[in-house]
């Protein structure tokens, strides 16, 4: 414990953003880490609770008092020792991740949770600039071959905990550059791609191999599309005669439509029809064929990916932002005696929406109208949720003016070609069917072929995804090996 009294004597400290009219001309990261000093006090705050529920709350289980102690100690060593001793990525976690272990910190009982997420972004960037983080070569070398499809945090994940363990390991990339969504779904502004590289250069050096632009399918033609640069094929086939085991650790990338009329109008795209290709020009590819510049833009859908089109619109210049959202307007605290240590519902407003958006709820689209075939604008309704049933209020429907439409609704499922192609058994939900836990855990119903991350439970957090790729792996060495050490 860093200090018995902290939590009575500091404040929690948030990280600095850059001022928005700043920002809003860049696509760099803009968070200001916590200072040497910033750090060590959110250290003190942590209570070492008897039941650390952060633990609980944090989906890889970070040991979140060791390391906050580690930094009040001013051991920042050893507190990069003790997070990655759970997390393969927390460059990519201490960025992104919504931050369920803050939810679940004893002090957010009656005041500020400690700062956990910003104290790993503080050790990691250490880390990083002092040259701590090395690549971890195995000195013995089992002879087996696993191979990887999909290069998100799920397999990045799996990959790093089987080449340490002494595998062969090659990760299948269907696109030009390795991470995924984690690299073309979230923009720069919240995660600089530099990041992602300087943990590929890692993986290389510990021997992880990486075949990018290959679809793995049984279809011997090439899907078109912002999310495939796929030139190569290779059928589920070949990777099951020249591997020992396979694991699929594809993303959730079938997004939820709007079929109502008027969707074929131009100017209503799914979200990653709009951010893949603004992630590739910021990348230095081309330049994205959608120009919110001077456009009236409506984001349909309240999550993470609603919110990076209200940031990247922003920077394109929009004449204006407007979200909606089909569920009624949350609460603006929630009620913590009901709710702690779990995920809380409560209005959260992103750094994009402070950058300039009109946010409304409960409302449905009714239609998309549009004039000689571009969208003009949608007609609306609103909606009475009394009771936990939706309702249309009489006489509520309204028009939206709007020139462009991005639906961010969620995803509904992994793409089912690659399941259908190994003839992997499904859930109700079209993921891929496999338990987590017990023998056989990760194991599909197809031999030797795993699955983790949102291929096996759905669209889910990045921190979900790594640790079911840190879980796959060690079942995966124990079919391989008999028994493993890699840790869950």
């Amino acid at each position: 414990m860093g200090k018995p009294t902290g939590f009575l004597e500091f404040e929690r400290v948030s990280e600095g953003y850059e001022p928005v009219d700043q920002r809003l001309k860049h696509y760099h990261e803009f968070v200001a880490r916590l200072t040497d000093e910033q750090a060590k006090v959110q250290g003190a705050r942590c209570m070492d609770c008897g039941i650390p529920f952060c633990n609980n709350g944090c989906p890889v289980n970070n040991n979140i008092p060791d390391f906050n102690d580690a930094v009040y100690r001013g051991d920042w060593r050893a507190a990069l020792d003790i997070l990655h001793s759970t997390n393969n990525f927390p460059e990519v976690t201490g960025r992104v991740c919504p931050a369920p272990c803050e939810a679940a910190c004893t002090l957010n009982i009656n005041a500020k949770p400690v700062g956990i997420k910003s104290l790993e972004h503080a050790i990691i960037d250490r880390a990083g600039e002092n040259g701590w983080v090395v690549p971890l070569i195995a000195t013995v070398k089992t002879g087996k071959k696993v191979a990887i499809v999909g290069s998100g945090p799920a397999g990045l994940a799996a990959a790093q905990q089987l080449v340490r363990a002494g595998h062969d390991v090659t990760v299948f990339e269907k696109n030009d550059a390795i991470g995924g969504l984690m690299r073309y779904g979230i923009p720069d502004f919240k995660l600089d791609k530099r990041v992602i590289e300087w943990r590929v250069a890692q993986l290389k050096v510990e021997g992880v191999k990486f075949r990018l632009k290959t679809l793995v399918a049984a279809d011997d033609k090439l899907p078109k599309g912002v999310a495939c640069d796929a030139t190569k094929l290779i059928a589920p086939a070949e990777l099951l005669a020249e591997f020992d085991a396979v694991i699929l650790a594809g993303g959730a990338e079938t997004p939820r439509d709007l079929p109502i009329p008027g969707r074929e109008l131009d100017g209503v795209h799914f979200a990653l029809e709009f951010l893949i290709p603004q992630n590739k020009e910021v990348g230095g590819g081309r330049k994205n064929p959608i120009n919110a510049h001077g456009k009236r833009v409506v984001v349909i859908g309240g999550g993470d990916t609603g919110s990076d089109c209200v940031g990247t619109s922003n920077r394109h210049g929009a004449a204006s932002v407007t979200q909606i959202e089909l569920l009624p307007k949350p609460p603006e605290r929630e009620d913590k005696l009901l709710t702690w240590p779990y995920w809380p519902n409560k209005l959260r407003t992103s750094s994009s929406h402070e950058e300039g958006c009109t946010r409304d709820w409960a409302i449905a689209t009714k239609e998309f109208i549009g004039e000689k075939g571009k969208l003009k604008a949608l007609k609306c309704v609103r909606l009475d949720w009394s009771g936990g049933k939706m309702k249309e209020i009489p006489g509520s429907e309204f028009f939206i003016e709007a020139d462009l439409v991005f639906l961010a609704m969620g995803f509904t499922q992994p793409v089912q070609a690659l399941l259908d192609a190994f003839g992997v058994a499904k859930d109700a939900r079209g993921n891929a069917a496999a338990t987590t836990d017990g023998p056989g855990c990760y194991a599909t119903s197809v031999p030797k072929v795993f699955a983790a991350g949102d291929m096996r439970r759905g669209q889910s957090l990045v921190v979900w995804a790594i640790r079911e790729g840190r879980q796959c792996a060690r079942a995966v060495d124990e079919f391989l090996m008999g028994t493993s050490l890699l840790p869950r």
